[in-house]
This record gives C-alpha cells, structure tokens and sequence, in this order.
C-alpha cells in the first residue's frame, strides 16, 4: 500500500513537471527559426521533419513535391534548403503529377470553390465544407470561402498554401503545408519557379 502511495505522488509531480516545462508553451522551436502557432496555423500534432535553411543561400529555386513521401522539398540551385510535410489531394480530388511553375503568388488568397455557407445576417455557418460546384446555396446564406494563406499557384485551381495537415492526403487537390513553411516557401518563390510534382 505504502508502494502505491508514493507511485501516486511520484506521478502527481512529474504532471505538474510537465504544465511548467517550456516545450509544452505556446511557441515551439524548429530547425530554422521558431513558430508560434495561431488559429489558422493547424497542423499535425507532431512535425519533426519540416524545417527551413535556406535565408542565407542563394541560387536558382525550384520546388520538388513527392505525393507518396507527402513531403515537398525546396532547392536553392542544387542546394536543398527546405522540407516540409505535406498534406495532397483525398481520392476523387488528385493532386496532379507533372512539371509546372509558379503562376500566381496570392497571400490573403480565399477559395472561390471551397468553404462554407454562412448566414447573411450573423455570419453563423448554415453548411459547413461545401463545394460551390454540387452544393446549393440555402435562401438567406452566403458563401464564405477557405482562407489559403500564402497561396502559390501551380496549375489551375491546385497550387501550396497553409492549410491543415491530418497526416495523410486530405485536400481537394492542393498541397497543404504548416504555416511557418508556406510563408517560407511564398518568400523564395516567384512567378516561373519551376514546381515537380511526382509519385
């Protein structure tokens, strides 16, 4: 009995340990700078693979993005400089395999497709993750698009933006990164960077 007593308080004080330890606050440290999570920042619980170096590098960028890995992978020349997890396109919405380049580089971008139906009064969502292409508009809504910050469009409507990282391919065709590393990406691509998308 005199065991499990001291186990109980041995375990009460490794908790309390925890709640004031630095790593569990509100900014996280990366490799190549820290991020603070926002609202809008959502990602995977846990990310130990997406990091950036590429501030101080120069060179020619491109962009290689490997649907299977869902890692995208960012170059300086033949430097690579950058990497980040990725979530791609669910079934019946693939993110398309080719060569492309940076057509579009959008930082307040909001889908035109994709978001939910709110009321027109409130702003209380009526439906929510409609698709303006299948979904009618219920009498008295309005449509409010998906935030896509630090969009970079590739082709068509597909391009890499912030968005939610669930750990496997969830979008409906775009390449969704942490938002720490589309705002690094958006920073070092221009219009013409070439993108690769393989599997």
């Amino acid at each position: 009995m005199k065991n499990h007593g001291f186990t109980l308080a041995l375990t009460a004080l490794l908790f309390a340990g925890c709640a004031n330890d630095a790593r569990y606050g509100s900014e996280t440290i990366y490799l190549g700078g820290k991020h603070s999570p926002s609202n809008n920042s959502k990602r995977m619980n846990f990310d130990n693979v997406s990091h950036w170096d590429g501030d101080h590098v120069t060179g020619a960028p491109r962009v290689r993005i490997n649907i299977t890995e869902q890692k995208a992978f960012f170059y300086k020349g033949d430097q690579l400089v950058g990497v980040s997890l990725i979530s791609t396109g669910r079934e019946g919405f693939g993110t398309p395999n080719g060569n492309f380049k940076i057509q579009q580089k959008d930082k307040d971008h909001v889908s035109s497709r994709f978001g939910d139906y709110v009321d027109a009064q409130t702003g209380a969502v009526v439906k929510k993750d409609i698709d303006r292409d299948k979904d009618p508009m219920p009498k008295g809504a309005k449509y409010d698009g998906a935030r896509m910050p630090f969009f970079m469009r590739i082709n068509g409507g597909v391009g890499m933006h912030e968005g939610f990282l669930p750990g496997y391919p969830a979008s409906h065709g775009c390449i969704r990164m942490p938002g720490f590393m589309a705002e690094a990406f958006f920073r070092n691509v221009e219009v013409g960077t070439p993108v690769t998308i393989e599997r």
